[in-house]
C-alpha cells in the first residue's frame, strides 16, 4: 500500500510541476527527489511555444485567400540572387530581432559601404530577452543589408553580405 500512496503522491506532485509551469509563464521545469537508496523521482515538465509570423498581404488584392493559401515564395518574384547562397553572406545564428544600432536613435553598428574588420559588431540579434552582437566573420566591405532594424529573423537566414 505505501507504494501506491507514493504513486498518488507523485502525481499530484508533477499536477503541480504542471500548474506552476502555466502559472509562471515557464517553458521548462526538471526537479528529482530522493527518497531513500535506489528510490528516486526525476520529473521534467517542458511545454512548446509556437512561434508565429506574419505575412502581409496588400488589402488591394482581390484574391486575399488564394494569396493566403499560396506559398510566401510565389507571392513575390523572386530576387536573381538568394543571398543565402552568396559566398559572403552572414547568416543568423538564432532565432530572434533584429537591432541594427546599440540602442534607439543610435547610429548603425555598420551601412552599405562600411569596411568591418573580423570580429566588428554587425548587428545584435534579441533572442529570449538577451542581446546577442553578431561578429563579422571575416573582414571586407559591407556590400548589402539584408535585414530591416527591429525585423524578426530566423536561424540560417542571410543577415548581410560581406566581400
Amino acid at each position: 500500500m505505501g507504494k501506491e500512496t507514493s504513486h498518488d503522491n507523485d502525481v499530484s506532485f508533477i499536477k503541480a510541476l504542471a500548474e506552476l509551469l502555466r502559472a509562471n509563464d515557464l517553458t521548462e521545469l526538471q526537479v528529482k527527489r530522493d527518497y531513500g537508496e535506489n528510490d528516486s523521482l526525476n520529473v521534467r515538465v517542458s511545454r512548446q511555444t509556437q512561434i508565429v509570423t506574419q505575412v502581409s498581404v496588400p488589402a488591394a488584392a482581390p484574391a486575399a485567400s488564394a494569396a493566403m493559401a499560396a506559398p510566401a515564395a510565389s507571392m513575390a518574384p523572386a530576387p536573381a540572387a538568394d543571398p543565402a547562397s552568396h559566398p559572403g553572406a552572414v547568416t543568423s545564428p538564432m532565432v530572434g530581432t533584429v537591432y541594427m544600432a546599440a540602442e534607439p536613435g543610435a547610429a548603425a553598428f555598420v551601412s552599405v559601404g562600411s569596411t568591418v574588420k573580423e570580429g566588428d559588431t554587425l548587428l545584435i540579434i534579441e533572442a529570449m530577452k538577451t542581446m546577442n552582437q553578431i561578429p563579422a566573420p571575416r573582414a571586407g566591405t559591407v556590400k548589402r543589408i539584408v535585414v530591416e532594424d527591429g525585423a524578426p529573423v530566423e536561424y540560417g537566414a542571410p543577415l548581410m553580405i560581406i566581400e
